[in-house]
């Protein structure tokens, strides 16, 4: 019943929160309230622990159980990631602080876990701007989504989805700005190959390289004959 041991953790404060007893009390008291689902709760008792009990033996792992408390609040990738982004933030400070403690493993693990789930909201908000037909927002968005999370299972996606839509953006723009975003697709393709030569969407991303190219020797050569019939133009006029 640890509604029962809670009551009993809190009895020892009677005592004064300096007694023999009240180090232990806290920790397990913030143990008890996770067991009862009340993570928020048992960040704050964790939290309380390290700054009551600063020479504390446990303190350390306070503070990682602080930053496991949040953990087990990180939602669906799909909802508010407010309690994902301070557990990443608490992981992060626990391996800054402690280095060489034997949990720093676990907390890197964590922290990639939770930075892929923060990679694949920011995925699907790209690709709703690039379904909607967006194509500027999406091309940031992906961009974005790369240049943050480059170590996450989602950056080849990333720049699969900055190529697609710099290649879409390109086709709907005005001519002068065509060739400069045609270019942009094919250095998505660039990045993408040399960073992920193993990537399965190598061979999505070929036929858009390739219609990419095509349409980038089309734009330059308008240009080219559209400079010429200029020159040729003055020259008459001259």
């Amino acid at each position: 019943d640890y509604q029962k041991a809670i009551g009993y953790f809190e009895s020892v404060f009677n005592y004064g929160r300096g007694n023999e007893w009240a180090p232990e009390a806290q920790f397990q008291l913030a143990l008890a309230k996770r067991k009862q689902g009340k993570h928020l709760v048992a960040a704050n008792e964790f939290k309380r622990f390290t700054q009551f009990y600063r020479n504390h033996p446990k303190r350390v792992r306070a503070e990682f159980e602080e930053a496991q408390s949040y953990y087990n609040r990180s939602p669906k990738y799909n909802l508010d990631q407010s309690d994902t982004k301070k557990a990443i933030e608490l992981f992060q400070l626990f391996i800054d602080r402690h280095p060489d403690h034997k949990l720093v493993s676990e907390s890197k693990e964590k922290v990639d876990e939770l930075r892929a789930k923060l990679a694949h909201k920011k995925y699907d908000a790209a690709r709703l701007y690039e379904r909607r037909d967006m194509w500027r927002a999406a091309t940031t968005s992906y961009r974005s989504l790369f240049d943050q999370y480059p170590d996450t299972p989602w950056a080849d996606d990333a720049l699969l989805g900055a190529l697609r839509s710099y290649l879409r953006f390109a086709d709907r723009s005005v001519e002068n700005k065509q060739a400069e975003r045609y270019q942009k697709a094919l250095d998505q393709y660039s990045q993408l190959t040399q960073l992920f030569p193993e990537s399965s969407l190598l061979s999505r991303a070929q036929p858009l390289k390739e219609e990419a190219e095509r349409k980038l020797k089309q734009v330059r050569e308008r240009q080219q004959s559209q400079s010429l019939a200029r020159d040729g133009t003055a020259d008459t006029m001259n």
